[in-house]
């Protein structure tokens, strides 16, 4: 039973983001390209990186995984908020699905809208510079972790946030600056010591760097140690999310 509810949530979840896809997967691929358009001509020539890798080479892993991190995040925060003002969560709560149906049907949903919208704006953007897959099993590691773990912090801010202005706060002052923050634009080799230590202190910096190393075999740190500390910062949003469902965090009263 628990599976078969499971299934059905989850498949209502997609169908919620899918029936509005302009909305919710093509303006943030045409943002994703935008974004390209405008960096990639201001600083192809100023910006140094990796030894044979042009900047814009460069930014169109980071645009990818970007766009990954944000849609995961806003597709389970979006639709547990929204359930809650409108009032219909209470047909959600008084199915028999445990808090396990819940994560795997929310954060799966999410998972899929985020690689949706990473693989439309790769395709996309792979038009503007050359790209290689030269590791590719590190670009489907980091992708799957960094859709999982954004998704599960949708729904801590979904259960958290009691109206849009609060959700919108969580998204602004933490998941925006931690990803613009994270190396998309940048390798943090070019920073001043002080501030690339700081990066190393940001989560999304290794979801970004790892994802990239699958492209072109060359990244700022180890991917195993990216690959620690974002399967470690998985295991602990995941955990505290299950724990928050268990508990009806803010769902009942």
């Amino acid at each position: 039973m628990t599976l078969a509810g499971a299934g059905t949530l989850f498949r209502k979840e997609i169908l919620r983001f899918w029936k509005v896809a302009f909305q919710t997967v093509a303006a943030p691929v045409l943002t994703a390209v935008l974004y390209l358009l405008i960096f990639g001509h201001v600083l192809e020539d100023h910006v140094q990186v990796f030894n044979g890798v042009g900047y814009t080479s460069f930014l169109i892993p980071g645009l990818v995984m970007m766009s990954v991190l944000q849609n995961s995040f806003a597709n389970s925060s979006s639709s547990l908020i929204q359930s809650k003002i409108t009032g219909n969560l209470v047909f959600l709560l008084v199915t028999p699905l445990n808090h396990w149906a819940w994560y795997v049907a929310y954060v799966g949903a999410s998972m899929v809208r985020g690689l949706t919208v990473g693989l439309g704006v790769f395709v996309v953007t792979a038009w503007f510079a050359p790209l290689s897959l030269a590791q590719p099993w590190w670009i489907i590691v980091f992708a799957a972790l960094g859709a999982g773990m954004l998704g599960s912090l949708g729904l801590i801010a979904g259960l958290w946030a009691d109206k849009f202005d609060q959700l919108a706060a969580f998204q602004n002052f933490l998941i925006m600056p931690l990803t613009f923050l994270s190396g998309v634009f940048y390798s943090v080799h070019s920073l001043p010591a002080a501030w690339r230590s700081v990066s190393h202190l940001n989560p999304f910096f290794y979801m970004i760097d790892g994802f990239r190393r699958g492209f072109f075999g060359a990244s700022d740190v180890s991917p195993w140690l990216s690959l620690a500390v974002v399967g470690t910062s998985f295991v602990f949003v995941a955990a505290l999310t299950l724990r928050l469902l268990a508990s009806g965090y803010k769902l009942r009263a």
